[in-house]
């Protein structure tokens, strides 16, 4: 069995995304996060998305820097 570590590509693809790396420039470009929402509260996730995200943060095991580094990502200004 082949043991995937966790990346901002493997996230992607658990949000449904398309994962490729124009494909996640693109969507960081378009979404932009003001810094009093968390990342898994933006109004652009579905609700699965946002509680898949908000489960990663909680479980606090090796997706949690993933999906923080997608929040920063979001919360930096273009």
């Amino acid at each position: 069995m082949e043991i995937m570590t966790p990346s901002l590509e493997l996230l992607f693809e658990q949000l449904g995304l398309e994962s490729d790396q124009a494909s996640i420039d693109a969507f960081v470009g378009a979404h932009h996060l003001p810094e009093d929402v968390k990342v898994s509260e933006a109004e652009f996730w579905t609700p699965q998305q946002g509680a898949l995200l908000k489960e990663k943060i909680m479980e606090d095991d090796d997706w949690a820097p993933i999906v923080d580094e997608l929040n920063v990502l979001l919360h930096t200004p273009a």
